[in-house]
């Protein structure tokens, strides 16, 4: 099976003290590439140090909203600086949580605007968190539109966001969540073009069924890619390397 897990937080103090375990499972469960993902600019340093300490691996460079309040001009200039290795496929993971509110919303929205700005000026797309921000995000998706690309990751918004999203040439990522008993968003499953659904573990976050509960990790997206699979009605092997495909065209990644 030929699989990308397009968002994992490799860094985490949760994974990266067993990170090469992680990515050993992962490679025997069929999971080709990882895309380790960035909260903050310390943490951007160690994504880049494991994209070339790893084959596969790949990293982001940004500020998550909950760090959106303790960034600086000095912080975000580290983030453009990163921006510019080779391994360094996007920019992020940047948008609104109104969820948590750990940054006034001003503040966020600043921050997300921040970093649609350096994906028109790099090239490399965004990566973004929207929770409870639907309107918001939805607006600032149709500002860009022509401008920054991106991929709304771990999607949990509306019809009406994910069809912006797409109208302005985004993709969408759906993670363990959609394997949940209680996960009624199959029909959106369902609505993203081939072209553009990607599959992710968002890990450590949000294991899928059967490891609802632990930590997660690379290896497991294949359970959520073959829930995805089932609800479009897709062969599994058939979806893994449709979503593989889609995943190396959007983060710019050639083969290894």
């Amino acid at each position: 099976m030929n699989l990308t897990d397009t968002h994992a937080h490799l860094a985490d103090e949760r994974i990266l003290p067993v990170v090469d375990e992680v990515v050993e499972r992962a490679r025997a469960a069929g999971v080709a590439t990882i895309v380790s993902i960035a909260t903050d600019a310390e943490d951007s340093r160690t994504c880049l140090e494991l994209a070339e300490r790893f084959p596969g691996v790949y990293s982001t460079a940004g500020i998550h909203p909950h760090a959106a309040g303790t960034a600086s001009d000095e912080t975000l200039s580290t983030v453009a600086e990163l921006l510019r290795h080779p391994r360094v496929v996007a920019v992020g993971e940047t948008g609104l949580d109104y969820f948590y509110d750990h940054a006034p919303r001003g503040v966020q929205r600043a921050s997300f605007e921040r970093h649609l700005a350096l994906s028109a000026e790099t090239g490399k797309p965004v990566v973004v968190h929207c929770r409870e921000a639907d309107d918001d995000v939805r607006e600032m998706v149709r500002e860009w539109k022509g401008g920054a690309r991106g991929v709304l990751h771990c999607f949990v918004g509306d019809r009406e966001l994910m069809d912006e999203a797409l109208d302005a040439g985004w993709h969408i990522s759906f993670s363990g969540l959609i394997t949940f008993k209680k996960y009624e968003g199959a029909d959106l499953v369902r609505a993203v073009p081939v072209d553009r659904i990607l599959v992710e573990t968002d890990s450590p976050y949000l294991a899928p069924v059967p490891h609802r509960g632990k930590t997660n990790e690379p290896a497991f997206v294949a359970f959520t890619a073959a829930r995805a699979a089932e609800m479009r009605g897709e062969d599994a092997d058939a979806f893994a390397a449709l979503t593989s495909a889609n995943a190396r065209r959007f983060y710019g990644i050639g083969e290894e």
